[in-house]
């Protein structure tokens, strides 16, 4: 039997769908053509490329301001994505347009950048590209999702730390030569003779929050759950939920595809107006009850918002593009206001940042042309109707949403971990500032961090600088891949819309209650604190990681030593610190976090080298010290203790390593010159106590 005599019609012979049928021939009427199907998988390709290398800049840029601690100079590269302002010269336009496929290949550089070895030179190849791919532009998230956050194309990855870079440069280059075998003219097809423009300025800040608001909030499904987390015990989503986000995303994308004038009305905007507020202001599920709002309105918004921004002409994507670049820069100033000029005014003011996006999209939605008649179309092929493509995209955003939730099923935790000598119980603590999950070659080191927290068998350890859910810093999230692949319970941490550089809890132990802290910070960057209590073999243990603020700022440290003290003094439970305090032994602020008014104890009162980061405990026995050498990794060692659960709090007293059981010693592998730059250094061996 042939089929292709058969047709299926679906209509209402009763007129209550008031027309729906139509919308569903529109998207399912024709038949199924394989070299459609490629251009739609180009398409979304092509789509994917060029979020892989906006969101790439942001992180390749920071890089530097991150090594000099300051202004470097290179940031002025955030500026070009302004490249569409080109197309505003009718002399460079034509030729623009008649080389899009060269231009689309250039954009490729930014995915070359890899082959770079020196940061800089990375960094201009991934300018360059971004300007081309912005210029030649006039699914993400779920990559991401899948790769614990990070992109597999980015100039960040590599093979040996999970990129898939060449892969990603092949299938570039395949999609940009099947999108440009055949070039329109520069009025895209039809002539908009009977459309009332409106401002072209009100269309380019409706561009600018839309691009703004989808890379800040979507470029990564768990960057909303982030903001919302309030710690344990859990009351709203997990980042193996960002299925959610990204299900609210497809069905926003599908109402644009359905409902395209259903969608660009009052009440959609307001309800991202509602979403914008609710996740600002509340967390938890109410919080992410405004998530999941932005993330179906954000979507549906963008194919009006950007046919908007075509009709004004191409002065709106460079406007909306320096705009974009004016909310990025205001998104960082929120937390780095101690490190750039004007910084104070717009101190922990995610609110205003928040608002002024939701304002520039309904400037957008307003600034949308009102089609007075029908435009005037030229005669179309039926390969470019854009409805023989609808059913395609259709089918591709399913098994985009299937995929999801095959990786939310993967990642979930098992929620069933062992510590490595539970025989023993013993708790092997760490603290390690971790820079960012950048290392000193601008790669992602995420893995590496991972291999050495396995290799010296911790079992419960801090993070600091671990907020990486920010543009510039790629919306990415160290600690989901750190904690799913060993095996560890997580407390991400205060969000980033609290303002801080961050830090996170990694536990093999339950988290049965976490509390998050902002300590007293009148002038200088918040200083973030966790509260944890663990059941470390049946007996409650407090666990405290806490980053102090900046040296310049000793009023700021003076109150959160206090604020801190009392914190551990009160506490009725063992309790081990985990810390970056900014004091030398035995001085100053020093003497308030150990000693009398905290009740606490230094691992180790004779180590006088230290400034930065200490281990200090009650209530618990230590039995062991060490100091880890960072190698490449980060800027700042790893420190490591051992506590024993359920003894005294022993003496100073040390022993020497062949008097202390196996089970409490720290890996030989690490003596002498140690493994991959990381060895035991300072003492060039452990410490242990009686």
């Amino acid at each position: 039997m042939d089929f292709d005599t058969f047709e299926l019609v679906i209509r209402d012979r009763k007129g209550s769908s008031r027309g729906n049928d139509k919308i569903l021939q529109k998207g399912f009427g024709s038949s199924f053509s394989w070299s459609e199907a490629f251009d739609v998988g180009a398409d979304v390709y092509n789509g994917f490329i060029f979020w892989s290398m906006l969101t790439s800049l942001g992180l390749t840029v920071w890089y530097f301001p991150l090594w000099h601690m300051g202004i470097s100079g290179y940031e002025v590269l955030v500026m070009c994505t302004i490249s569409p302002f080109l197309l505003c010269s009718k002399r460079l336009r034509s030729p623009i347009v008649r080389h899009i496929r060269t231009i689309s290949l250039l954009s490729l550089s930014g995915l070359l950048a890899i082959f770079a070895k020196k940061p800089e030179y990375r960094l201009f190849a991934v300018a360059f590209g971004v300007s081309m791919v912005c210029l030649a532009w006039s699914a993400t998230c779920l990559s991401k999702f899948a790769f614990w956050t990070n992109n597999p194309t980015w100039p960040i990855m590599h093979p040996d730390n999970g990129g898939w870079n060449k892969v990603g440069l092949l299938l570039a280059l395949l999609s940009i030569l099947r999108s440009t075998r055949s070039v329109r003219d520069n009025r895209g097809g039809s002539e908009m003779l009977d459309t009332q423009q409106k401002s072209w300025i009100l269309a380019g800040l409706g561009l600018a929050g839309l691009l703004f608001g989808m890379h800040s909030l979507l470029s990564d499904s768990s960057t909303m759950i982030l903001w919302v987390w309030e710690g344990f015990p859990v009351r709203g989503p997990i980042a193996a939920n960002g299925i959610l986000t990204i299900a609210a995303m497809g069905l926003g994308v599908l109402s644009s595809i359905f409902y395209a004038g259903a969608t660009l009305n009052l009440a959609n905007f307001l309800f991202a107006a509602l979403g914008g507020f609710l996740i600002t202001y509340y967390d938890n599920w109410a919080g992410f009850a405004g998530a999941l709002l932005l993330a179906t309105c954000l979507p549906s918004l963008a194919s009006p918002l950007i046919t908007s921004a075509v009709r004004h002409g191409p002065v709106t994507f460079g406007l909306g593009f320096l705009v974009y670049n004016i909310l990025v820069l205001a998104h960082v100033w929120v937390v780095a206001y101690a490190f750039v000029p004007g910084g104070p005014l717009l101190r922990e003011h995610t609110d205003w940042v928040m608002t002024i996006t939701i304002l520039f999209l309904g400037a957008g939605v307003y600034a949308v042309p009102i089609r007075e008649n029908r435009s005037k179309r030229r005669p179309q092929s039926s390969k470019q109707a854009p409805q023989r493509y609808v059913s395609y995209y259709t089918y591709v955003l399913a098994i985009l949403e299937l995929l999801a939730l095959s990786v939310s099923y993967l990642r979930f935790p098992t929620n069933d971990y062992q510590p490595y000598h539970k025989n023993e119980k013993v708790i092997t603590a760490g603290i390690w500032t971790i820079h960012f999950s950048l290392d000193n070659d601008m790669w992602s080191s995420e893995r590496r961090i991972r291999d050495l927290v396995k290799e010296l068998e911790i079992d419960v350890i801090g993070f600091l600088e671990s907020d990486l859910q920010r543009i510039i810093m790629g919306n990415r999230d160290t600690t989901q891949y750190i904690a799913e692949d060993l095996g560890m319970y997580v407390d991400y941490g205060p969000g980033p819309n609290k303002h801080t550089w961050g830090s996170a809890l990694l536990s093999k132990f339950p988290i049965l209650n976490s509390t998050h802290h902002l300590l007293p910070s009148p002038v200088g960057e918040l200083a973030p604190a966790i509260h944890a209590t663990l059941d470390a073999y049946g007996e409650l243990v407090d666990v405290i990681v806490f980053h102090s603020g900046q040296e310049e700022d000793p009023e700021d440290r003076r109150l959160q030593s206090e604020y801190l003290a009392k914190m551990m003094r009160e506490s009725p439970r063992p309790v081990i610190l985990l810390s970056y305090l900014v004091v030398k032994p035995l001085d100053g602020n020093y003497n308030t976090y150990v000693g009398e008014k905290s009740g606490m104890k230094d691992i180790d009162p004779t180590d006088w080298d230290r400034w930065c980061e200490y281990i200090l405990y009650k209530g618990i026995r230590r039995t062991g010290y060490a100091r880890v050498s960072r190698s490449t990794i980060t800027d700042t060692e790893l420190q490591v203790g051992k506590f024993v659960v359920g003894q005294g709090e022993g003496s100073n007293e040390r022993v020497d390593e062949s008097q202390v059981p196996d089970g409490l010693r720290f890996p030989s592998m690490f003596r002498g010159s140690g493994v991959r730059g990381h060895r035991y250094h300072v003492f060039d061996e452990p410490r242990y106590y009686r």
